[in-house]
């Protein structure tokens, strides 16, 4: 009975073993073959994580193609603090390598994490340097200090950004920041296609930190779309120079120069001084355009959308003639000139010429308060230029139902409302462009990581006033550098020459009130069939401000390499001046009725 019982309790643990026996085979069928695809998944998800594999930025060139902006292969030094066994020895060789002092290596190569990071952006020699005097000091070891030897160092990946221009453009380029994200100009505006597309990597996971050596790309990263700027370089050089010595000189807030293609609205040099250089740290609230941000009351300069107004409107002619006091009494103020003189007798042309704010006052007067807003809105005043500039200005321009008694007289001659020195430049732009007005641009075109190049849509522009409007107005503007205008300075020997100066001004934009002045000059050349429009604005010079004399020097020192480097050729054509005065006008009558009674007389 004992026997059989006994029997009976061996077969039963026999079962329960065959059948745990069974149910671990099954378990490691199961776990090697039928389901192993999803446990190795699961044991990687476990021991891997993924990180980001950052992308390099595209280029951003002139329009020959001469980089303004590009990423460099650059390398984070990291280390596993866990194989360090002489810290010290491991500072003092790689502080200098590095540039960093002893203390900052010894504090990131001390402690108990299997990834740490040393330093970041280091380039390519820097990191051969490190491995190489690594090397030598291991190698100088004894066969009893092989445990001495340094480890534990490993490079990962990276990019930086570098300009080779340096200060050269950098209100327009801008820079990117610590995280290799666009924060200001050309990098910030059109940051989402420079940026590409970042890949993705995986590595092991190790206490909670990377284990150097492990990573393992998944997804590549894109290259960045490249900018190709409308910059020329040359002449982007010699308008800095130019624009720099006049703010330095007159100890002024800045200064901006501005070359644009009349036909196209490219610009071909943008430069802003002071400048700042992108390859050293720059705080972002040191970083201005004041090409775009800046907006200030144009002065003398907006005179000419008055006047080409009045003639287009038929209600005035070049050599209409208008008695021209010093001051003029209106209903609510008394006007001056900027210089007394007594009454004078002169022509539209003749205003203009001498830059008379009581002439112009007498034009604008012909215009109703609504026909002289839409010319202004028409010429762009009030709307961004759409230039393609982070943070441009629209300016600002008050309509007609806000006007006071004074507005109207203060707008006529350039003052009550506001621009920026791209929209003056535009506005300049217009009439050297036969009236048509074209959006300002400073992007010629992109270039994929592949190489296709793709221009960018020509504007198809806006009629602003008729060619033969802009053809009077372009005539008016040559006396402007004539012996008799505000702006001798800038005519340039052999071509033919047309421009406005412009003294306004200046509003305190920390205040709102009227401090210093701003000090302007924007011309074309040739006259008789503009190539290039250059815009010179000076923000609050010291001591001398007349926009003739400051700005016109450097309108011609950049207009004449313009031209040279351009090949444009000397003017053939001769002007005809437009009488400017009274006087002028009757002995041109005169001459004009005695060769046409020879005439007639044949």
């Amino acid at each position: 009975m004992a026997s059989d019982l006994f029997k009976k309790r061996i077969l039963r643990l026999i079962s329960i073993q065959l059948l745990i026996i069974f149910a671990l085979l099954i378990r490691l069928l199961d776990v090697q073959a039928v389901n192993a695809s999803g446990y190795q998944i699961r044991a990687n998800s476990e021991m891997y994580r993924s990180s980001i594999l950052l992308a390099p930025r595209g280029e951003i060139t002139d329009i020959n193609g001469i980089p303004y902006a590009r990423s460099i292969s650059a390398i984070n030094v990291v280390v596993d603090q866990t194989m360090i066994v002489d810290p010290k020895r491991t500072a003092q060789i790689t502080a200098p390598i590095l540039g960093m002092t002893e203390t900052e290596v010894l504090s990131k190569i001390v402690g108990k994490k299997r990834w740490f990071l040393v330093a970041r952006d280091a380039t390519p020699a820097q990191w051969n340097a490190l491995k190489d005097a690594f090397a030598n000091y291991n190698d100088g070891l004894s066969k009893k200090d092989f445990g001495k030897r340094i480890v534990g160092f490993f490079s990962e990946r990276n990019y930086t950004r570098e300009y080779p221009a340096g200060s050269e453009i950098a209100s327009l380029v801008g820079f990117v920041n610590q995280e290799g994200i666009g924060a200001a100009g050309i990098e910030s505006s059109m940051n989402s296609i420079i940026g590409g597309q970042n890949g993705k990597y995986i590595y092991a996971d190790g206490y909670a930190a990377q284990i150097p050596g492990s990573q393992q790309q998944i997804i590549q990263a894109k290259t960045g779309t490249s900018i190709r700027l409308t910059i020329d370089r040359d002449i982007q050089y010699v308008a800095l120079n130019a624009i720099s010595k006049v703010v330095k000189s007159t100890n002024a807030i800045s200064g901006t120069v501005i070359v644009m293609d009349p036909k196209t609205g490219q610009v071909l040099a943008h430069a802003t001084a002071p400048t700042f250089d992108p390859n050293k740290p720059v705080k972002l609230s040191d970083v201005h355009n004041s090409s775009v941000q800046d907006v200030y009351e144009p002065g003398s300069t907006g005179k000419v959308m008055t006047l080409a107004a009045a003639i287009e409107e038929k209600l005035v002619t070049p050599t209409t003639v208008f008695s021209v006091p010093y001051a003029l009494k209106t209903k609510y103020q008394t006007f001056h000139d900027h210089e007394r003189h007594a009454t004078q007798q002169l022509t539209t042309a003749g205003i203009l010429a001498v830059s008379s704010n009581t002439g112009t006052i007498q034009v604008g007067e012909k215009l109703s308060d609504q026909k002289l807003y839409d010319y202004l809105r028409a010429f762009g005043v009030g709307s961004s230029t759409n230039s393609g500039l982070p943070g441009e200005s629209a300016g600002l321009i008050n309509p007609p139902n806000r006007w006071s008694g004074t507005t109207k007289p203060t707008m006529s001659f350039g003052q009550g409302y506001s621009v920026t020195a791209m929209q003056a430049t535009s506005i300049f732009a217009t009439i050297a462009n036969d009236g048509l007005r074209v959006t300002p641009t400073v992007i010629a075109g992109t270039q994929d990581a592949q190489g296709h190049y793709t221009p960018t849509k020509p504007s198809k522009g806006i009629r602003v006033i008729s060619p033969e409007t802009a053809n009077q107005m372009r005539l008016m503007m040559e006396s402007v550098v004539s012996a008799q205008g505000t702006a001798p300075g800038a005519a340039i020997p052999g071509y033919r020459v047309a421009g406005k100066t412009g003294t306004a001004q200046r509003v305190d934009p920390n205040t709102g009130k009227y401090s210093g002045y701003t000090a302007s000059f924007i011309g074309f050349a040739p006259a008789d069939q503009p190539k290039y429009v250059i815009s010179v604005t000076i923000q609050g010079p010291q001591g001398l401000h007349w926009g003739g004399l400051l700005g016109g020097p450097v309108f011609k020192e950049v207009m004449s390499f313009v031209l040279e480097s351009k090949h444009i050729p000397p003017t053939n054509t001769k002007v005809v001046p437009i009488p400017l005065n009274a006087k002028e006008l009757a002995k041109l009558q005169t001459v004009v009725s005695s060769k046409t009674k020879q005439v007639g007389k044949q």
